[in-house]
C-alpha cells in the first residue's frame, strides 16, 4: 500500500505526507427505472447542494441516468440537472451497473457521490459525506442508511457498526468516491445483475483504498414491504456468489487479488452452510436452534424479522452459486 492513498498529513507524527486531490465540482449520480419516488429525491437534494455550494465546494450538479419507460416530466425536473436517458443493451433485465457507469461518464465532478431513487437525506448529509474527502484525509466516504417507515432491515447490522472506523465494503445507496479511485480501479462491472456496487469497493480496498465510514451522513430509504425485502435479500445473496467467484476464486479481470474473508462474509456463508445442514436436524433437531443467536443479538430491532432475511441471503448464496456451478460443468 502506497502512502497517498491515505491523504492524512501526516503532521508531527513521522509518516510521509499524501498528496491531497483537490475538489472543484461534485456530481451526485442518480440511477432510475420507472422510481415513482424520483421527483421527491431530486427536490431532497436540491436543498443539500444549497447548503455545500459554494461553501463547501465550488459546484455540485446533479446528473440522473433515466432508463423509464415513461421519464420524468420536464417540469418535475430541478433545473440545471444532466439528464441521461438510457436504453438498456439486448438482453439486459437489470441495468444498474451500466446506467451507474453512463452516469460516472457523464459527470463532471472531481468527486461523484452515489445515493437511490426513495432516498431522503437528512439535514447535513451531503456535508458530512464529502467532508473527510474535501478535507483531505479520505478519497472514499460512506455514510449510514435507516428507515422511512417501519421496516427497518439492517437497523442490527448499523448497531455493530458503532465504533468502526473503516469499512471494507459499500454501497452505492450511499457513498462518496473520488475520481481518482475510479480512475485506478474501473468501472461498474457491467456482468453483475446486483452487487457491482460492492464489487467495486472490495476492487479499490484490495488496491488499498479506504472507505471512511461516516456516521453523521445518514439518508433514510423506503424499503419497501417483507416480501420485497426478501426478495432483496434472496438477490444479493446470489450477487455475493458472482462476488466470490471472480474475488475468491478470481475468475474476473478486475479481481486485484484474492478476497481474504472478514466479518462481512459471516451472515451469508454462515446461513448458507446452516440451510446444507437442515438435514441434521432429523437427528438433531436443537440444530433448528442455531438461528436464536441472531435473533438474540437483533432482539432490540426486528429478531424474527432478521433470521427470516438472512435464510434468504443464505438461500440466494446457494442458488448462484449452484447456478455458477451449472454454467462450469460440461
Amino acid at each position: 500500500m502506497t502512502a497517498d492513498r491515505f491523504a492524512g498529513d501526516g503532521a508531527g507524527d513521522g509518516r510521509p505526507r499524501a498528496v491531497r486531490p483537490a475538489v472543484s465540482m461534485v456530481s451526485i449520480v442518480i440511477v432510475s427505472k420507472d422510481e415513482p419516488a424520483l421527483a421527491t429525491t431530486l427536490s431532497a437534494l436540491g436543498h443539500q447542494v444549497a447548503g455545500v455550494a459554494p461553501t463547501l465546494v465550488p459546484a455540485v450538479e446533479l446528473v440522473v441516468v433515466d432508463a423509464s419507460r415513461a421519464p420524468l416530466d420536464p417540469g418535475l425536473r430541478p433545473p440545471g440537472v444532466i439528464w441521461v436517458p438510457f436504453e438498456p443493451p439486448p438482453g439486459v433485465g437489470v441495468s444498474i451497473a451500466h446506467q451507474r457507469n453512463a452516469g460516472v461518464r457523464a459527470a463532471h465532478g472531481d468527486v461523484v457521490v452515489f445515493t437511490d431513487c426513495g432516498c431522503i437525506p437528512e439535514r447535513g448529509w451531503l456535508a458530512a459525506l464529502l467532508g473527510p474527502i474535501v478535507g483531505g484525509s479520505e478519497l472514499l466516504a460512506c455514510g449510514v442508511t435507516g428507515a422511512l417507515g417501519e421496516l427497518d432491515p439492517y437497523a442490527s447490522a448499523r448497531a455493530h457498526q458503532t465504533g468502526t472506523t473503516y469499512l471494507s465494503e459499500a454501497a452505492t445507496i450511499n457513498l462518496a468516491v473520488h475520481r481518482r479511485v475510479l480512475d485506478e480501479v474501473g468501472e461498474f462491472d457491467e456482468s453483475f445483475a446486483y452487487g457491482s456496487d460492492i464489487d467495486l469497493t472490495w476492487r479499490a480496498v484490495h488496491s488499498g483504498f479506504r472507505i471512511r465510514l461516516v456516521p453523521d451522513a445518514v439518508v433514510l430509504h423506503d424499503w419497501g414491504s417483507r416480501r420485497r425485502q426478501l426478495r432483496r435479500s434472496f438477490r444479493y445473496g446470489e450477487a455475493r456468489a458472482r462476488l466470490y467467484a471472480k474475488h475468491v476464486l478470481g475468475n474476473g479481470p478486475q479481481s486485484v487479488r484474492r478476497r481474504r474473508p472478514d466479518a462481512g462474509d459471516a451472515v451469508p456463508l454462515l446461513y448458507a452452510a446452516y440451510l446444507v445442514g437442515l438435514p441434521l436436524a432429523r437427528r438433531r433437531p436443537a440444530y433448528l436452534l442455531l438461528p436464536l443467536a441472531t435473533a438474540w443479538r437483533a432482539r432490540r430491532a426486528a429478531p424474527v424479522a432478521t433470521v427470516i432475511d438472512h435464510l434468504a441471503y443464505g438461500a440466494g448464496l446457494l442458488a448462484g452459486l449452484g447456478r455458477l456451478a451449472a454454467r462450469r460443468s460440461p
